[in-house]
């Protein structure tokens, strides 16, 4: 019988290959804004000052996808290892990659054929290209030509030139639409371009608020000579209220444990919105809850409370921010997808012993909460129904009125527009229309080549609440007829009064 041996003895090494299909799993959580994020981050880590994301159609149908930016590029010498799945470069204490695998396994996810094409200051380019049935026989890596990475590199990009830079170009995506009809294709470009724009803004808007970055979208017809139009992403901060729901908040809660610590960001809205800061779900539930940063990159975006507390509707006007360094034993663990942490059985028990300054804790915060979301639903209540906004109403103001204002159910809302007036009045009142006339001749200068249907907000919005109660009803009153007078000869001496000092 033979006994244990404390020491396990070996008789030489074998290379054993990964199976190549292990590829199939790459990027199986991806969609394709959260995929796109990902080789965004990496123009971000690469310090691009401009990242642009190009669709590119041809005789009617979507041919391929591309991302590329201005950052420090990739060199001969480390491109191999760029493109090795599961590689990880040395990463910087700042940079939003994490994994190793995020550039192959989003895009990957996404298309049948990757090229990547990279180059730095005073070295020629050069580019690899994984397909994927290559890929899964041998793991073989295609070698691109110089020419055509100094091709891909002269095209017509519309981001300042640096010198250095990245082109991931993806082939045979697989979520375009199989048909060269223009309606549906322009459909599709067009809800995609908005989801992008939408997840971009949301996951990476710190770092667009703090103007570390650019990113533009745009469509590219080979068979137009004619460039077309660009998107720019936009930041939507789920943070971002006008004013707080409480004067107390937001407020930092602190837990410590003996080599842990974490903060909890508590805010409270001031009530339901219908901004895209605040509409980021269908659902109370999809909103409220924990949203966790690394490095200022969003990659949790609420939806519940890692076991702090059920979701509740009562609940859905409070929001707390975490930031995390990396993945942490029983705390946190981010997907390789970057687009939700778990957390661990400690997290909620570390902080429930979270306390502000002034002494508040976790539970004091919920319920505070819930008192703001009970009022502001009183303060909807009892206020007068009015008439929605109509046209000459921006979509930031609209959205402002329908938050604050109980509106009637009613397509026809009341419009503002301008026009040129044979008398030098400054409104004038066409309850037929529903529409109230400003005169053109005190129209404010545009701030472009020419104005804007949404032009001058503020004093839009001052009109609207001043006037809105002239437009219901079957008639006007003697007591309505005589407001509009006094308002007329009031805001015509103003107009003529500024349009003076103007002149």
């Amino acid at each position: 019988m033979s006994t244990w041996r404390e020491s396990v003895p070996v008789a030489g090494s074998v290379i054993l290959t990964p199976d190549a299909r292990a590829l199939d799993s790459l990027g199986r959580n991806h969609s394709l804004p959260t995929a796109l994020a990902d080789l965004v981050d990496n123009s971000i880590d690469a310090q691009a000052s401009e990242v642009l994301i190009r669709f590119v159609r041809q005789s009617g149908r979507l041919r391929a996808l591309y991302v590329v930016d201005n950052g420090r590029g990739i060199g001969p010498q480390e491109i191999d290892a760029a493109m090795t799945v599961g590689a990880r470069r040395d990463y910087g204490q700042g940079d939003l990659g994490r994994f190793g695998v995020g550039m192959k396994s989003a895009s990957f996810s996404q298309a049948r054929s990757v090229t990547v094409i990279s180059k730095t200051r005073s070295v020629p380019p050069v580019g690899r290209r994984w397909v994927i049935d290559s890929a899964r026989r041998d793991f073989s890596c295609d070698v691109i030509p110089v020419a055509f990475c100094v091709e891909e590199f002269d095209r017509t990009w519309r981001i300042p030139e640096t010198g250095s830079g990245t082109v991931v170009r993806l082939d045979q995506v697989s979520g375009f639409p199989a048909t060269d009809d223009s309606v549906r294709v322009e459909k599709f470009v067009t809800r995609k371009i908005l989801e992008i724009r939408q997840h971009l803004g949301l996951v990476l808007h710190r770092i667009l608020e703090a103007n570390r970055v650019r990113i533009v979208l745009d469509v590219e017809d080979v068979d137009s000579p004619y460039p077309g139009p660009s998107f720019d992403v936009e930041p939507i901060n789920p943070f971002g209220y006008i004013r707080s729901g409480h004067s107390d908040y937001p407020k930092h809660l602190v837990a410590t444990s003996e080599n842990q610590k974490i903060v909890l960001r508590c805010h409270i809205w001031p009530g339901r919105s219908r901004t895209l800061q605040f509409r980021l779900g269908d659902s109370p539930s999809a909103h409220q809850g924990l949203y966790i940063y690394r490095n200022d990159r969003l990659l949790h975006a609420g939806g519940d409370w890692g076991g702090l507390h059920a979701t509740d509707a009562d609940l859905q006007l409070a929001r707390v921010a975490v930031d995390i360094d990396n993945d942490i034993a029983g705390l946190f663990r981010m997907n390789p997808e970057k687009s939700r942490v778990t957390t661990g059985p400690e997290f909620a028990a570390l902080a429930e012993t979270a306390i502000a300054e002034d002494g508040t804790q976790f539970a004091d915060y919920l319920i505070e909460a819930e008192a703001v979301y009970r009022r502001s639903r009183q303060r909807t209540r009892s206020r007068r129904t009015m008439i929605p906004p109509g046209k000459g109403f921006g979509p930031g103001l609209r959205a402002s009125i329908e938050d604050e204002i109980p509106l009637l159910d009613r397509e026809d809302g009341i419009s503002i527009k301008w026009r040129r007036f044979h008398r030098d009045d400054f409104f004038q009142v066409d309850r037929e229309s529903r529409t109230l006339w400003l005169n053109d001749a005190y129209r404010p200068e545009p701030k472009g080549e020419r104005h804007s249907v949404n032009d001058a907000p503020l004093l839009k919005a001052l009109l609207y609440l001043l006037v809105e109660d002239v437009f219901q009803g079957e008639y006007l009153g003697p007591k309505d007829k005589d407001n509009i007078e006094l308002w007329r000869e009031i805001l015509t001496a103003a107009a003529k009064e500024q349009s003076s000092a103007r002149d």
